[in-house]
């Protein structure tokens, strides 16, 4: 992990002299931010992978989006490929066939959009779009020059799945999976967790799947992982006790959840004050690793050694995850 980009809470936005990515390192790795101007947009970080990072304006219609390399600056803009008035989700993927994700920020990209729309009171539908793979030669002199160019080719939608009128995708970025996104799927209501929407690429198929706890959930209790051994992981913090599961398919082909480990925070953490609520606010995909705050900052814990190592950074409110991009070779 090179570093992570965050986003602030439309309540407790600092004033900011610009309205670039705001990208903290944690190596000695600076993110390649070109100083012209990126408009009156202001860029929230809603996806990061296979070395580029998605940024999005939801305040703009029609919605903008961005995907920026920060090893190189170039960035291409595109718009949502439909308006939406309820809710969605977002993510930028490498598109190279047999790719080992290395060394890919430069190859050929897709973004998939997830939105659902209501269709009356008691209903919404949710959709996929997915665009066509994009070019990532930067080696162009003329792309180089500019640092921005402008994509909208989006496929058709798939087939709808009808949902509740009164749920939202979680403004988490997206757990992938092989050929599959995850989404965590809220109530408006109360802001509980009623559900993992998941998105099969290879099918173009959208579909509901369960939780391993049932009952009433915060959804910021919660994050959902890729686990070392590529299965879906779901960790729960409740009080100072977290608790992680992870989802395999069965010889019968039913997937079912497994609880892998249970943590007192209290046991390997320094905690103040054991009544304040932590939050768990992201991971480093394919590892155990999960990023906590507590009351007296950030955290990264290994859930299989146990290590701790504090993160120095302060004022500002990360959105509930980390978005990171690797560089194999890089120190971390």
């Amino acid at each position: 992990m090179l570093g992570f980009l965050y986003s602030c809470h439309w309540n407790s936005r600092p004033k900011m002299k610009d309205n670039i990515p705001h990208f903290v390192p944690t190596t000695k790795f600076r993110a390649c931010i070109p100083d012209d101007d990126w408009g009156d947009w202001e860029y929230d970080a809603w996806d990061c992978r296979h070395g580029r990072v998605l940024l999005g304006d939801a305040g703009y219609k029609p919605m903008t989006l961005v995907v920026w390399d920060p090893m190189t600056g170039c960035r291409r803009e595109l718009d949502a490929p439909v308006l939406v008035d309820n809710s969605y989700g977002a993510a930028v993927l490498c598109a190279a066939s047999g790719c080992d994700h290395s060394t890919c920020h430069a190859g050929p990209f897709q973004v998939v959009f997830i939105a659902l729309n209501k269709t009356d009171a008691h209903h919404c539908v949710a959709q996929a779009w997915v665009t066509l793979p994009v070019t990532g030669d930067h080696s162009n002199p003329i792309l180089l020059s500019i640092y921005r160019s402008h994509f909208d080719k989006w496929s058709n939608p798939c087939s709808g799945l009808h949902l509740d009128s009164d749920v939202y995708i979680h403004e988490a970025p997206p757990v992938f999976i092989q050929d599959t996104l995850h989404f965590k799927l809220c109530s408006c209501v109360d802001d509980r967790l009623v559900g993992i929407l998941m998105y099969d690429i290879s099918t173009n198929c959208l579909s509901l799947i369960d939780m391993p706890l049932a009952g009433s959930i915060i959804a910021d209790d919660v994050i959902l992982m890729v686990m070392e051994d590529d299965s879906l992981g779901f960790a729960h913090v409740g009080g100072l006790i977290l608790n992680l599961w992870s989802r395999h398919m069965g010889s019968d082909g039913v997937a079912s959840w497994t609880q892998r480990t249970v943590i007192n925070i209290n046991d390997i953490l320094p905690i103040r004050n054991p009544k304040k609520r932590l939050r768990l606010i992201g991971s480093v995909e394919g590892t155990d690793i999960i990023f906590v705050t507590t009351d007296l900052g950030i955290y990264k814990i290994n859930l299989k050694s146990l290590q701790w190592k504090e993160r120095k950074v302060s004022g500002f409110h990360p959105i509930h995850e980390f978005l990171q991009f690797t560089r194999k070779g890089d120190p971390q």
